[in-house]
């Protein structure tokens, strides 16, 4: 090809000079942070060389533990568990609960036999077999309440008597021109000197009832309730008879009728 000559290499350059220069390079990156890893990598290096070391062990790691005879373990002895309590894990709190129920001393009432009013109070009467209330009047009435183990005699004539949460009580009274209830009791023995149209007996277990010659006419309500005999006067006895606790009720093309059940001796 032609050779350049001096002059043309002269313009090449001349026309190069009024390009700008390229830009300079970026300064280089800083040094990365610094981390202590030697140490650790050489601390679980460590470690994980003494486990693979008992690990290779093999029959020979548990040559360092002491040997326990039978009369030492626990579960063939059952004395040396008694001996000491069980060990108690120490992630556990046993205090106890401060708000946990404590039970508290039963409380003795004072026993109860006053006219407020218009009733009679008696109550909390225990082993009492002498209990008498006098001079009575129709408009008054009678509450027995928690009395154990006690006979009360109520004479002349009074409105209603109540028998609440009484057990093994006995009661005697002359008339009543209400109604005699028993609730929620146990043991309870009731004779009626004079008249009485209405005794009704509800939630108790164990109730006599002795009825006199004027009483034969007394209707008998019970509810919820069982063992109750009724006792008739007859040739100067009395003849017991047991109330129905069991019913069959069936529908007769109109209505519901209900019977009581036979019991099959």
């Amino acid at each position: 090809g032609p050779v350049a000559s001096p002059m043309s290499m002269r313009s090449v350059l001349t026309s190069g000079s009024c390009l700008s220069p390229p830009p300079p390079p970026p300064p280089p990156p800083g040094p990365p942070p610094i981390f202590d890893t030697e140490s650790a990598k050489d601390e679980g290096t460590a470690s994980r060389s003494a486990l693979f070391a008992q690990l290779n062990q093999g029959e020979a790691i548990t040559k360092g533990l002491r040997h326990v005879s039978d009369d030492q373990k626990t579960h063939k002895n059952p004395s040396l568990r008694a001996q000491g309590p069980p060990v108690r894990s120490p992630t556990k709190s046993h205090t106890p609960s401060p708000t946990s129920p404590k039970n508290s001393p039963q409380q003795n009432h004072a026993p109860v036999l006053e006219l407020e009013g218009k009733k009679w109070r008696v109550e909390y009467q225990e082993d009492k077999n002498d209990l008498v209330i006098n001079n009575t009047e129709l408009k008054q009435v009678a509450y027995i309440f928690k009395c154990n183990k006690s006979t009360l005699q109520i004479k002349g004539k009074i409105n209603s008597i109540t028998i609440d949460n009484c057990k093994k009580f006995g009661l005697v009274f002359d008339n009543v021109v209400g109604i005699v209830e028993v609730i929620n009791s146990r043991d309870i023995q009731i004779q009626v000197m004079g008249k009485v149209p209405t005794i009704s007996i509800n939630k108790t277990e164990g109730c006599h009832i002795y009825l006199s010659e004027e009483s034969l006419d007394c209707e008998i309500v019970s509810a919820k309730s069982s063992e109750m005999n009724i006792l008739i006067p007859q040739d100067g006895d009395y003849k017991e008879f047991p109330v129905p606790e069991q019913f069959k009720t069936a529908w007769d093309g109109s209505k519901l009728v209900t019977e009581p059940a036979e019991i099959v001796g």
